[in-house]
């Protein structure tokens, strides 16, 4: 949750299923990991200034596996403050639940937040992760005849409408001469999707997460196409703004976003610890998880807003005009907040 994103680290070494000394590992990328490890799990000194967050209580929107167990992995979730963890498995709900203000903090990627800005829904967004591309993906039946999209034509293609995967089926559509008028698209839910594609019921699919690697690992699908050079990699954090004008809880927003930038930075080096955390909550193989990660496009990151990301956000909004998935233009620069850009960028 778009051009690839400029900022990629270099490819890093593949984590181990025996343990987290990796055998290619260098003695100074050992010690570099290891130095990563004490810095994430060093908890910030409250500053003489900073306001008193005790009576804090931060409802944040969490998916399964991911912000909850990689702030408790990483050393990160001794907060100051109280976190009420809300789980909702898309950015829709998270802009909803914040929209109505049942929430304080949530996440998603660029197309919600594009519907939030045409209904001028009452969110901001404070900063962006950077997230693997490669696991979101077109994917082909083990047996059907597809060897690139130019051979989607007539085809039966699933995705997940209003979502990154139909942002950019759309651009791979767009880019082998073809549009949404030239196949069979079917939109259905990332469940529903998968059930479909075991059954034989399509001949492609454009998913993301879980559900692709089951159905690499289960079903044999090919990769034709991932979101590299298609999306941008830039996933926005949603804020409630009566939140950010509540000076104790927006300071809570800001340390959290801080303990989650630190706790990113450790996963890259410590990513087998984290696969454990996030299994024990999903079910999903450890293996699987660390297959992912040695297949993904880039280190994972939390940055601040830059005029880049706001770039990136339009062009989503632009193109789903095109595509006739909004009713209207959508201007999102209102709703970017850059408040805790100095922090971020400290």
């Amino acid at each position: 949750m778009q051009a690839c994103f400029s900022t990629l680290a270099s490819r890093p070494v593949l984590v181990t299923l025996e343990g987290m000394q990796n055998p290619l590992l260098t003695r100074r990328q050992w010690l570099l990991a290891t130095a990563a490890l004490g810095t994430a799990s060093t908890q910030a000194a409250p500053s003489s200034t900073s306001p008193d967050m005790r009576d804090v209580t931060l409802r944040v929107g969490t998916y399964k596996g991911l912000w909850r167990p990689l702030l408790q992995a990483s050393g990160q979730a001794d907060t100051p403050y109280k976190i009420d963890w809300r789980e909702f498995n898309n950015g829709v709900l998270h802009i909803e639940a914040i929209n109505g203000d049942a929430l304080d903090l949530g996440s998603g990627s660029e197309i919600p937040a594009v519907f939030a800005a045409r209904q001028k829904a009452s969110v901001r967004f404070v900063a962006v992760t950077h997230e693997d591309l490669n696991n979101q993906a077109t994917l082909a039946r083990k047996d059907a005849p597809i060897r690139s999209i130019a051979d989607f034509k007539g085809k039966r293609i699933g995705y997940v409408r209003a979502t990154t995967a139909h942002y950019y089926l759309a651009k791979q559509l767009a880019e082998a001469g073809l549009s949404f008028g030239d196949i069979d698209a079917v939109s259905l839910t990332p469940a529903d999707g998968l059930s479909a594609f075991a059954r034989g019921d399509l001949d492609a699919w454009a998913i993301y997460g879980y559900n692709g690697q089951l159905a690499r690992t289960q079903y044999g699908a090919r990769t034709i196409k991932t979101a590299v050079g298609y999306l941008s990699g830039n996933f926005p954090i949603y804020a409630n703004p009566r939140t950010l004008d509540d000076t104790p809880r927006a300071a809570a927003i800001g340390d959290l976003l801080q303990r989650l930038q630190r706790a990113f930075a450790w996963s890259n080096s410590n990513y087998l610890a984290y696969a454990r955390a996030q299994s024990s909550e999903t079910r999903v193989p450890v293996g699987d998880l660390v297959e992912l990660f040695n297949r993904r496009s880039g280190d994972y990151s939390l940055a601040a807003v830059d005029e880049t990301v706001l770039r990136s956000h339009q062009d989503v909004a632009d193109t789903f005009v095109k595509l006739g998935v909004l009713d209207g233009p959508a201007a999102v620069r209102p709703l970017w907040d850059r408040r805790f850009y100095t922090l971020l960028k400290s």
